[in-house]
């Protein structure tokens, strides 16, 4: 007899954008042309100094255990390009280094949430947040983003969080967020660090599209007086450096929890390898051009496919104002096929066309709030945007396939339409 898995093991859930890769990697294996615009990966190469220097590091043996918070010379360049860029009054002792930002949503939920606190989250939501919050027996309370508010958080749901919920302890933020596209503005982040300041709230600022924001600047709630004491900011290398097979990221965050952080890195990971924090540190130091560039390319293609878009009947985008993603409303569509809008991203990849197909994800892959959405990253070459462009109607109007698909995945029929804006 097999050993039982845990509770919490059986009900994991995944990010669906690596199950709808699979499809489409299989689907092109098979010899279909498929779009991928699926997936949050650069389409670039990593910049010049990180790959340099990660060849060199190899060469100079930079193989070997270092210390499990990071290299300090890493972890004061980091503390320095914050404050730089972001003003966050970051020195050496309050940067922890990881593979990937993901992780740190581990941490900061293992450093906060004890099992029934509260912890704000809204939707759409980046899918592997709630596994981190359920494995400490948090309690995940949703507050809806509106496409009418450009999809960034009300004040008011912060305050009826606190305010009502039995036992609030913590909120997630991600700005520019994924999957909308939309950015917390400065006004934003002072109303929330005047409400927050002094409560027993921890909040995890989730920033990795910090170089991806097409209106305005990133700011980061860790600059507000007062908040690098309460707050946990992630970032990446995966998005600004082209760096996301490398595994790099760090938190931002008080020298308490960064020495607290630094002990769960030491009992799970050991340590970030040296060879690559020095290759991250070469890129903060010396890729800004490159990588600023590699942002203007992304900025056009969500341009393009926005513009493009809108241009179709039943679609509804606003203009992103961060990140490569383009989230527009297709509800109309859905009520009128009566398919989930998951159901139709599947569809546009399997069964709208025998040798063409289109990969995106339903907007409730990220939550319930997603419902009625598309998500499509930019990542692909610009004359590959406008090819999936072209198809997108032509799919729609088969409404023969439509139907076929359905019959064949009932499980994907809509039983109550979505509201239309």
């Amino acid at each position: 007899m097999a050993v039982q898995l845990s509770d919490f093991a059986r009900s994991l859930t995944v990010e669906t954008a690596f199950s709808v890769l699979a499809i489409a990697k299989q689907l092109k294996a098979a010899g279909k042309d498929v779009v991928e615009l699926e997936i949050g990966d650069s389409p670039f190469e990593s910049t010049a100094s990180a790959k340099s220097t990660g060849i060199e590091a190899i060469r100079d043996n930079q193989s070997h255990y270092c210390p499990s918070p990071g290299l300090p010379v890493f972890r004061e360049t980091a503390a320095n390009f914050v404050k730089q860029e972001f003003k966050i009054p970051a020195q050496m002792n309050n940067v922890c280094v990881a593979p990937g930002a993901k992780v740190f949503e581990q941490y900061f939920c293992e450093a906060f949430v004890n099992p029934g606190d509260g912890v704000l989250v809204f939707s759409p939501y980046f899918p592997t947040y709630l596994p981190n919050i359920l494995r400490r027996g948090g309690r995940p309370v949703f507050s809806a983003l509106k496409q009418a508010n450009g999809f960034r958080p009300e004040l008011s749901a912060i305050e009826n969080f606190l305010n009502t919920d039995p036992s609030p302890r913590a909120i997630f933020f991600n700005s520019p967020h994924n999957p909308t596209g939309g950015v917390m503005t400065l006004d934003d982040m002072r109303n929330i660090a005047d409400l927050l300041r002094g409560k027993n709230i921890a909040v995890f600022s989730d920033e990795p599209y910090c170089h991806m924001v097409w209106k305005g600047e990133h700011v980061s709630l860790l600059a507000q007086p007062g908040m690098l004491d309460q707050c946990m900011a992630a970032y990446t290398f995966s998005k600004s450096y082209s760096m996301s097979g490398w595994r790099l990221g760090f938190s931002v965050a008080s020298a308490e929890v960064t020495d607290a952080i630094g002990k769960m890195i030491n009992t799970t990971l050991s340590c970030t390898p040296p060879l690559v924090q020095l290759a991250g540190k070469a890129a903060l130091e010396r890729d800004a051009t490159e990588r600023n560039g590699q942002m203007e390319k992304f900025r056009r293609k969500v341009d393009l496919l926005t513009a493009g878009l809108n241009k179709l009947d039943g679609f509804k985008s606003l203009d992103p104002a961060g990140t490569f993603y383009v989230f527009p409303s297709v509800a109309p569509i859905c009520n009128r096929l009566g398919i989930t809008s998951h159901g139709l991203a599947l569809y546009l990849l399997e069964g709208a066309d025998d040798q063409f197909g289109v990969a995106c994800l339903g907007g409730e892959c990220f939550g319930d709030a997603g419902g009625g959405f598309l998500r499509f990253s930019c990542a692909e070459p610009d004359d590959r945007l406008q090819q999936a462009l072209d198809f997108l109607p032509k799919a729609i109007a088969r409404t023969d396939r439509v139907q076929k698909y359905l019959d064949q995945h009932a499980k994907f029929r809509l039983a109550t339409p979505y509201a239309v804006e």
